[in-house]
């Protein structure tokens, strides 16, 4: 998934991965450009997935 893909429908995603995942916070799922990575490895502590987990997790939403 690139980063305007990720970017453009973000908000809906943000919230159906908070429904899904109580835990997370605004601030675990704060996508700001050129931190995408940043925020990648705060869901992967938090969520205990691998990059290519959640990939595919957000996708499927």
């Amino acid at each position: 998934m690139n980063t305007t893909e990720l970017q453009g429908n973000w908000n809906e995603q943000k919230g159906k991965l908070k429904q899904k995942f109580a835990t997370l916070t605004d601030n675990d799922l704060l996508f700001v450009e050129g931190k995408k990575d940043e925020m990648f490895g705060r869901l992967q502590v938090k969520l205990g997935k691998s990059k290519e987990e959640l990939d595919k997790l957000i996708e499927s939403l």
